[in-house]
């Protein structure tokens, strides 16, 4: 006699969608609901509002305002100096990092906390800080007023802390075990450094160059005394938009608005793509 065994009724089976089991709690839902309904007010509607204001001229008006010499102009400057400042931060702040994580020293905590000033102290008087210190009567002979270099000078003091917050818990947590067995297999400290250090850091790196530089070319208070938002050459773009809405244009400025949200956007999206890459290789690699 041949035995039948029959399957499971439970294993393999699948779950309907309507199954009690599947559906998210009450709870979650609500939370889902409330977090959806304030990134609306806070987030979506603004951007909405900037949209409906930019095509009240129609496309041409649009591609007028963003093609200006003078657009043109404070695009260029403001994406110059936030390479620049983004590239140098990512440098710095690693670097600050690791001292903050691995080193011991006096003041370290105070250090630590010097690191969250640009997010607590109000822009504008950031600007003017950096022009009492740098501006014509400097105390230590640096007149950088009006220049580029005062601009990124601005620009590197609010966006430091990005890179340096997003790389320190990563560090913390990092596996001192690996670092040491690279050694003790003969690889000098560059070596650990750029094989076992810097793939695990890349992802957090990325995620700060972005919020960095996002938060770079969006920048206005840190600059308007020390840039002097000269036409060409210190002008960025959140300085031309003032200029648009003084001349009564909110069309053109909310245009201008639109290109740096979209190159924000874009930045934001590459880095935090290919840092998840870069995450998903280091884990592959454990």
């Amino acid at each position: 006699m041949t035995t039948v065994i029959e399957p499971d009724p439970e294993a393999g089976r699948p779950v309907p969608t309507d199954a009690p089991g599947s559906r998210p709690p009450n709870g979650a839902t609500v939370q889902v609901g409330v977090a959806v309904l304030w990134l609306s007010i806070i987030v979506l509607l603004p951007l909405a509002a900037i949209v409906w204001i930019s095509a009240k001229g129609g496309w041409d008006a649009f591609v007028t305002a963003v093609t200006s010499p003078s657009a043109i102009a404070s695009f260029r400057v403001t994406l110059t100096i936030s390479i620049i400042v983004t590239v140098l931060n990512l440098v710095f702040g690693l670097l600050i990092a690791w001292v903050l994580v691995r080193d011991d020293f006096p003041l370290k905590r105070v250090l630590d906390a010097i690191i969250d000033l640009p997010f607590a102290l109000p822009t504008i008087v950031a600007s003017l800080v950096l022009l009492a210190l740098y501006g014509p009567s400097s105390p230590v002979g640096i007149s950088i007023e009006y220049t580029a270099l005062g601009v990124g000078v601005a620009l590197a003091f609010v966006t430091l802390p990005f890179v340096v917050r997003a790389v320190q818990p990563v560090l913390l947590e990092l596996d001192r075990d690996v670092e040491e067995a690279a050694a003790s297999l003969g690889a000098n400290n560059l070596t650990i450094f750029l094989q076992v250090v810097l793939p695990a850091l890349a992802p957090a790196l990325l995620s700060g160059a972005g919020l960095a530089f996002s938060r770079a070319i969006g920048e206005f208070g840190s600059i308007v005394l020390i840039g002097g938002a000269i036409p060409g050459e210190t002008e960025v773009s959140s300085q031309w938009i003032r200029t648009l809405i003084e001349n009564d244009d909110p069309a053109g400025a909310a245009a201008i608005s639109i290109v740096l949200l979209l190159i924000s956007f874009v930045v934001l999206f590459v880095l935090r793509y290919f840092g998840a890459r870069a995450a998903k290789r280091e884990a592959a690699a454990r």
